[in-house]
């Protein structure tokens, strides 16, 4: 059906091993949304988003996590929500025995997003 995608997360391409390519499978333009599925005592790469100017918001779907910004812990649960301005230094890092699912959405600050009048 033109206009729509759906893909059922076996569907989803991988890489690295823990990198779930979203974006990438369901063929999105206008924003990035990708989820990391991290092992125990693991992190992703320590990063800000200034070159790209992106907001980032980090959704935990499973497990627990840490975000670190600028290098302060930021305990996450199931369920937490965090967003980041592009300037803001950040990596999200597992230090529990379970693996953590997160999921990043991203996109220019300077994007021209028009929320609905409700929201």
């Amino acid at each position: 059906m033109d206009g729509l995608t759906i893909k059922h997360d076996e569907e989803l391409e991988r890489a690295y091993g823990k990198w779930v390519l979203v974006r990438r499978s369901l063929e999105i333009s206008t924003f990035g949304i990708n989820a990391v599925e991290l092992p125990p005592g693991e992190s992703i790469p320590e990063h800000d988003e200034r070159g790209r100017e992106h907001e980032e918001v980090f959704l935990v779907l499973d497990g627990d996590a840490t975000l670190v910004v600028d290098g302060v812990d930021h305990p996450l649960r199931r369920g937490s929500f965090a967003r980041l301005s592009p300037e803001r230094r950040r990596t999200v890092r597992n230090d529990t025995d379970a693996v953590a699912r997160i999921l990043i959405v991203s996109a220019p600050v300077a994007s021209g997003y028009q929320p609905m009048e409700w929201a």
